[in-house]
């Protein structure tokens, strides 16, 4: 008969779930863990779908977990992927300014980049970025050399197995749904869509879901989880020398997010994008995908308001473009202007998860909560991926503490 019972349960097999696992097994070799995943294999919506860069940390705010996370984790990453051959590329990008005004936020990007200890960041003239990027036209740059591209999917299985291979007794359990979870005294009993298991301590790593599972373990949770989905187009083969690694826009302060780029994936493939839309379905990954529970708990959610209400301008933009080639191009075509309608062809989407305040904060940095027995990773926005085998030490030193945790 299967063993049901375990000292750990991590819930979400994205990267963030398999790296929390890892670490957690390869510290406590002893522990019986389970990593409990809905789909049929890992990584198979955020992580999965994300831009598949390797960010490095240039970007967040001093002293914010973000920025030591990322930077940490990057080096871990890089190593790890070296180390257990998974496709990877330490390419380095170029962020480039094509305005004036961008110029002051561009000092301000170099400046958090070395104040977090980014490794080969350099300024860089408009000549510059044309030996690294010919078709770039820009007025200013910097150039991020310990940027990267990797197979996210190949490393969240890699990671996967490294844990399973670490103790014979602790399992990856696929298409396992956490439908359900109840105490009996000590010990979480946790149904899922193919049986109840127990376990001693829960850590969650849900990701789109991470505050509908946090209500269901009793966490008093004021913030809501909304989505916003991520398209992209691919250039076509006759036009993928426009794009040597990566390029990146100067990102807008007001928006929460990166701006439309470019980037050259490990298979070779070159994508343009993500923009970012509201999604009417956390897991929806085409313009018309709909689920009524998802839309009327963002719709009747107070902070859902208020964000759209502080980004409309941006909102609309953003919307216009998702159902306009046309437009996207025109946005595309400010870092490459040589780029034309039959350079791209449509191609994948991503949905991306961001914990919201009642006022519409996106909560920007990462947040990990200790709620009884229960871990919980409510908000892991970009770069989580990167950052992922750090958040995994940083989620083990949390069970350390709060489960008491020996050798």
């Amino acid at each position: 008969m299967e063993e049901r019972t375990y000292d750990v349960a991590v819930i979400g097999g994205g990267i963030v779930g398999a790296a929390t696992a890892y670490k957690l097994q390869i510290n406590y070799p002893h522990l019986k863990i389970a990593l409990f995943e809905k789909e049929g294999s890992l990584a198979p919506h955020q992580t999965g779908n994300n831009s598949g860069v390797i960010h490095s940390g240039i970007y967040y705010k001093p002293g914010s977990y973000k920025a030591r996370n990322c930077v940490e984790g990057r080096r871990e990453l890089v190593k790890f992927a070296q180390d257990h051959k998974v496709s990877h590329d330490v390419c380095g990008k170029v962020i480039a300014a094509t305005e004036e005004k961008e110029l002051p936020f561009l000092g301000k990007i170099y400046e958090h980049g070395i104040a977090n200890g980014v490794e080969g960041v350099e300024k860089i003239t408009p000549e510059q970025i044309k030996e690294i990027e010919p078709e770039v036209k820009a007025i200013a740059g910097i150039f991020v050399s310990c940027t990267g591209i990797i197979d996210y999917r190949a490393a969240t299985i890699k990671m996967g197995e490294l844990f399973e291979a670490a103790n014979p007794n602790s399992k990856v359990l696929l298409n396992h749904k956490v439908e359900d979870l109840s105490r009996e005294g000590e010990i979480s009993v946790i149904k899922t869509s193919k049986g109840t298991y127990k376990s001693k301590f829960l850590i969650f790593c849900g990701g789109l879901f991470a505050d509908r599972l946090a209500k269901k373990d009793g966490v008093n949770l004021k913030e809501k989880v909304v989505g916003f989905r991520g398209d992209y187009y691919e250039l076509e083969d006759h036009a993928k020398h426009k794009v040597k690694n990566l390029i990146y826009p100067v990102p807008d302060p007001a928006f929460p997010f990166l701006g439309v780029h470019f980037t050259r994936m490990t298979n070779g493939e070159v994508e343009c994008g993500p923009n970012a839309v509201f999604t009417f379905k956390r897991e929806g990954y085409n313009k018309t995908d709909f689920n009524l529970k998802d839309t009327v708990d963002a719709l009747t959610y107070r902070g859902t308001w208020n964000l759209f209400l502080k980004n409309m301008s941006y909102g609309i933009n953003e919307y216009r473009r998702a159902f306009s080639k046309r437009l996207f191009l025109k946005t595309l075509q400010r870092l490459i202007p040589s780029l034309k309608m039959e350079d791209l062809r449509p191609g994948r989407a991503g949905v991306r998860a961001l914990l919201l305040s009642q006022d519409g904060d996106t909560k920007d940095d990462f947040r990990i909560e200790y709620y009884k027995n229960s871990l919980h990773v409510l908000n892991a926005p970009s770069p989580a991926a990167t950052a992922s085998l750090a958040i995994g030490d940083e989620v083990r030193k949390m069970a350390e503490k709060y489960f008491k945790l020996e050798k």
